[in-house]
């Protein structure tokens, strides 16, 4: 029995590499799944996955955002299905331009790829109404997410619609496809307890109704904790190797769908970040806790295009992403994580075949380690969680210096290939450039006629519901009324006047009085609901009130999402000697939209069915400007600045680039998002339209166009950094270096064929700073510089060791200290 025991647990280590070996043999089509891994085709995979949404690009645009993710160390990219941008009004179907979801996932496929399809069709995403069309709102006796016939019936309609079309297409992986998962509803446990019993009923009904379509590919639900099987419940979070309970059951795999590379922003919010160092950790820890399958949430946030974003979301979306709004490498985001790519990569065999054991050796540090008994197959992960000061941890008879909060990947058990919070990669500062060709700007104006209630006759005894009344057809919807004031009513004491107050659900509004702008105000993401208070001046007679009721996108989370309103409720006059006047039942006019938009004022035939006259500086509220522009030069991305506008949109050539505003201010006191991404495919060589309207009465004199570019890129390196992980390989299930490779170096790549063409900042010794403002220290070599400029100077990459008989052959009187190379260089065609 001494001997049988260790042989049966040999039998049952192996097993797995055997029934994975003999699946890999044939070759079998589709997806399966347990304990450790999903199965492709009969194989095994680490899954490393970017959240990348086709309506939020370019179709122009797509190819390289997938060939960076691809570089980026990415196998899987996952993307929502957007209902409404789908079936805007219902059964009209859309699958054209941006919406062209089939060549999207083909165009993965083809650069050899996987993809995960979030159907939905809930969605949230911050995006308008969480995906949901409008119309769906219209349905009689609907509730949306729940064990409701209605919205089961038009929900089952459009999932199976989808389903075929992928189908069709052949595009599941049963199929040849590069679909490997698909998800059905979204987050549904964070308002599951709102519908009670119908909610259970719900989710059981969802699953049941989405695996049985055959795919022929798992199916997962993310933050649902009871995921009925045969579903996935897969985690979404900044730390999921630590937040999440596990699968449900102990077959299933632990996935990974949203781990969240920044934070999005709502206007009024200040810059948010999440450093690459902390991705790098929460990955390595959910891989090093048995996870298979991780999602950068997003990989490329994109552009809310139009009238996409949800309720007060900016324009620009999850631009702290990898790949930034433009599509550009945001290092060293995007390259530290390539690393620790690279690094998970090279421990597959281990992690994938291995038997995991873990030793706590405090509270602070930990080891994990896999090993495949029998071989020499082992990979470790040495953790420090202290978040001050680096810990040495000896394993298997070595001592090893982990920095604070960090993991050092070692693949073959020996060696540290990379460590999360030991950044060796390269740095990139954004810039924004006034292009030198396309503001030649003359600006024109054409104003909104303020509306009264003559020209707009009273169609409802009180204010109409702002969501209904425009059925997401524009932002803007015009309220009249009128009242009669005698002279014996009006204040008696000078300089007094009577309010103007208006009560609203939501989210903005301007106010007028006799066609005179008074003022405006908005709520917020937090608080939609918001009072308008502003002294005004009445005249005996006959007074006009006039408000611009305004929504800024709609809904996207939350139970009951049918039920929620905007719009002026309560309008009242306050100071009247006969005391305060109600408003609300006095009979209102509404209309839908502005002129403007009912001629397409933004397009070229519109624009000629418009009155325009010379621009001359600050005009008034409700205003239109449109001017002509060639196109930037070069091939960067395209940006426009507004410096002087409040709150408005602005069209290119008829194509909506979405809302701006700057007049709401973040507690910094600056505006949220001050420039706003063209996509190049929208600009012609030259005559190009540019359509912006305002709100509040904007100077369009200082609008600039700009192209964007990370040229400046730099490297920090130390002399006790480990050596690039890109420079380790597998050779014959052994971890190699690359000849040389020992050693840290700096790496410097200009992107898009550019090379370098200057050296701004070379020191190495003790310099400090970030990327596009270094410092020399104390101590500097002085022929650093000159050493870089030889090695870079004219290449579109090149290589640096962090070697001090290349770097200090004179010698600078800090021989006792670990030195950095610090370097910042310029890229340019």
């Amino acid at each position: 029995m001494g001997l049988l025991r260790p042989l049966c647990f040999l039998f049952l280590s192996l097993l797995p590499l055997l029934l994975s070996s003999f699946t890999v043999a044939h070759k079998d089509q589709g997806v399966t799944y347990d304990g450790t891994s999903l199965i492709i085709n009969g194989r095994r995979e680490l899954l490393f996955s970017g959240s990348i949404h086709y309506p939020r690009s370019t179709p122009e645009m797509w190819p390289d955002l997938i060939r960076k993710a691809k570089a980026g160390g990415l196998n899987v990219i996952q993307t929502y299905v957007f209902w409404n941008a789908h079936e805007p009004v219902e059964g009209q179907i859309n699958f054209q331009g941006n919406n062209d979801l089939v060549s999207f996932i083909k165009m993965i496929g083809e650069n050899d790829m996987y993809v995960t399809l979030r159907v939905g069709p809930f969605i949230q995403a911050e995006w308008n109404h969480g995906g949901l069309p409008y119309w769906l709102r219209e349905v009689q006796n609907i509730t949306f997410r729940s064990d409701n016939p209605p919205y089961k019936h038009y929900m089952e309609k459009f999932v199976k619609m989808i389903i075929q079309k992928m189908k069709d297409e052949k595009l599941f992986t049963s199929q040849g496809g590069p679909i490997i998962l698909s998800q059905i509803e979204n987050e549904y446990n964070s308002i599951q307890l709102a519908y009670r019993d119908a909610g259970i009923r719900y989710v059981q009904w969802a699953a049941n109704m989405a695996v049985a379509t055959e795919t022929g590919v798992p199916w997962i639900m993310c933050k649902q904790r009871d995921a009925p099987d045969p579903v996935i419940n897969a985690c979404n979070g900044r730390h999921c190797g630590d937040t999440f309970t596990g699968p449900n059951k102990d077959y299933k795999p632990s996935l990974w769908t949203e781990n969240w590379t920044a934070q999005y922003r709502v206007w009024g919010d200040p810059p948010s970040q999440r450093a690459a160092e902390d991705l790098a950790y929460s990955i390595t820890r959910f891989f090093s806790k048995n996870g298979t399958l991780v999602n950068y949430y997003m990989y490329h946030g994109g552009t809310n295009l139009g009238r996409t974003s949800s309720i007060f979301t900016q324009t620009r979306y999850y631009d702290e992403a990898p790949l930034d709004e433009f599509g550009l490498q945001r290092e060293p985001k995007w390259s530290h994580l390539r690393d620790a790519h690279k690094a998970l990569k090279l421990c597959r065999q281990a992690l994938l075949f291995g038997v995991p054991h873990t030793k706590v050796i405090n509270s602070e540090l930990e080891i994990r380690y896999y090993e495949v008994p029998g071989t020499e197959t082992c990979s470790a992960f040495l953790t420090n969680n202290n978040t001050e000061t680096a810990q040495v941890i000896k394993f298997r008879g070595t001592e090893y210096v982990v920095p604070p909060r960090s993991i050092s990947i070692l693949p073959d058990c020996k060696r540290v290939v990379y460590n999360t919070n030991t950044v060796v990669s390269q740095h990139n500062s954004r810039n924004f450039r006034r292009s030198q060709t396309a503001n030649d700007l003359k600006w024109e104006i054409s104003s909104e006629v303020i509306p009264d209630a003559d020209r707009i006759p009273v169609n409802s005894k009180t204010p109409m519901e702002l969501y209904s009344l425009n059925k997401d057809t524009t932002d803007y919807a015009w309220y009249t009324t009128s009242l009669k004031v005698n002279p014996s009513d009006l204040p008696f004491k000078k300089n007094t006047r009577v309010i103007l107050r208006v009560a609203s659900l939501g989210h903005a509004l301007l106010a007028f009085v006799n066609g005179q702008y008074i003022g405006t105000a908005h709520g917020s993401h937090v608080e939609k609901s918001f009072v308008f208070q502003k002294g005004i001046d009445l005249k005996p007679g006959t007074n006009h009130i006039t408000l611009l009721a305004m929504t800024v996108g709609l809904p996207d989370s939350g139970a009951y999402m049918e039920h929620r309103y905007a719009g002026p409720r309560l309008v009242t006059i306050l100071g009247l000697t006969t005391g305060t006047l109600d408003l609300s039942l006095n009979g209102w006019g509404h209309q839908v939209g502005l002129d403007g938009e009912k001629v397409r004022a933004y397009t070229q035939g519109g624009s000629h069915r418009v009155n325009w006259s010379p621009s001359k500086g600050v005009a008034p509220p409700v205003s239109w400007y449109k001017t002509y522009f060639h196109a930037p030069e070069g091939r960067d991305p395209v940006a426009i600045r507004l410096p002087n506008m409040t709150k408005g949109m602005v069209w290119v050539n008829g194509k909506s680039i979405g809302r701006y505003w700057n007049t709401y201010l973040s507690p910094l006191m600056e505006p949220s998002q001050t420039e706003y991404h063209i996509p190049r495919s929208f600009i012609k060589p030259s005559d190009n339209l540019l359509v912006v309207f305002d709100e509040e009465g904007g100077n369009p004199d200082t609008i600039e166009i700009m192209t964007v570019d990370r040229d400046t890129i730099c490297s920090f390196v130390s002399e006790n950094f480990p050596p690039n992980v890109q420079s380790w390989s597998i050779q014959k299930k052994i971890i190699q270096t690359a000849e040389g490779g020992t050693k840290p170096s700096a790496h410097l790549q200009c992107a898009n064929h550019k090379k370098i063409v200057a050296i701004e900042f070379a020191s190495f010794g003790d310099p400090s700073g970030v990327c596009g403002d270094y410092t020399i220290g104390k101590c500097n070599s002085a022929i650093s510089k000159k050493v870089i400029e030889k090695n870079c100077l004219g290449k579109e990459d090149c290589d640096v060791p962090i070697d001090r008989s290349l770097l200090d052959s004179n010698g600078d009187g800090c021989s006792d200290i670990v030195k950095a190379l610090a370097i910042q260089a310029r890229c340019s065609h």
